[in-house]
């Protein structure tokens, strides 16, 4: 019972920022802008957050302001996607690969001198993963049962009727993106001062292109995201279980989550995004265009 137990938390700990990062990703294409540039984002805030929590060099700085900061940069980060996308109609796609990139170098440019150094003021896990798991919840009902979740549907599914409507697409989108990208600071945040307190160039590990595919996996869905990032958690926590004790090797695990991830996308592309996906998901906005 308590292996059961261990593993169940051990899950958790793992889909945590898998959740937090789908949930702002969600919020970002319900109102139709893909943002790829999640796992840029999340290495910025994990670097953010290590760097607010080192303080000034004792490693007991303050973890709030850590996680408040993680936020504030990918927040930052994601505004370069919005202004090219949405200002100024750039390829969304395109764009958000730019970002990962952008974050992925400027991340281990600056980490370099945290390498290798020890972080002793370590947040709870915990905490973390009950406030996703709250957020999904609320996110949950803000969609589908408010005026603002019917908004930003609305701007998602079609921005032309939206802006007749007197609704400030370009706002909305901007604010979602926003979002997106304060979330994916979060999930990079509990990477560095909760889930493995230290600072590791690449240490997100693809978590963000995970988080992307988890999206479409949920079917653009809070609630389906908790199921699904903890599913995911538990991919990754049997690659460390089991290793060595079957005989399947645990490369086979580790490559399971980013399988899932090619065969999710796949899918998608074969039934052209369609079903539960926004209508003008990816699309440029111009008023006047029908």
């Amino acid at each position: 019972m308590e292996e059961i137990l261990g593993a169940i938390l051990r899950a958790l700990s793992f889909g945590t920022p898998l959740l937090l990062a789908s949930l702002g990703a969600i919020i970002n294409e319900r109102s139709g802008v893909v943002n790829l540039g999640v796992e840029g984002m999340m290495i910025l805030g994990a670097l953010t957050a290590f760097a607010v929590a080192y303080g000034d060099g004792t490693g007991n700085g303050n973890l709030y302001l850590a996680v408040l900061a993680a936020m504030a940069v990918g927040a930052l980060a994601s505004m370069i996607h919005a202004f090219v996308t949405i200002t100024l109609r750039a390829n969304q796609f395109v764009s958000g690969l730019a970002l990962t990139m952008l974050g992925l170098g400027v991340a281990g440019l600056l980490g370099k001198r945290f390498e290798g150094v020890p972080l002793f003021n370590q947040a709870p896990e915990l905490p973390f993963t009950i406030a996703a798991v709250l957020l999904a919840l609320l996110l949950a009902f803000v969609l589908s049962a408010t005026g603002f979740g019917l908004t930003l549907r609305s701007v998602g599914e079609n921005p032309a009727a939206a802006d007749v409507l007197g609704l400030n697409v370009n706002l909305i989108r901007y604010g979602a993106v926003a979002f997106g990208g304060a979330m994916a600071g979060v999930a990079g945040a509990f990477l560095s001062i909760a889930s493995r307190p230290s600072w590791t160039d690449g240490m997100t590990v693809g978590l963000g292109w995970v988080a992307v595919a988890l999206v479409i996996f949920v079917g653009w869905s809070p609630l389906r995201a908790i199921a699904g990032s903890f599913f995911f958690g538990l991919l990754y926590y049997l690659q460390f279980a089991l290793q060595g004790k079957i005989g399947i090797p645990s490369e086979v695990f580790a490559a399971m989550p980013y399988i899932l991830v090619i065969v999710v996308l796949a899918l998608a592309g074969a039934r052209g995004q369609q079903g539960a996906a926004p209508e003008a998901l990816g699309k440029p906005f111009t008023r006047g265009e029908r």
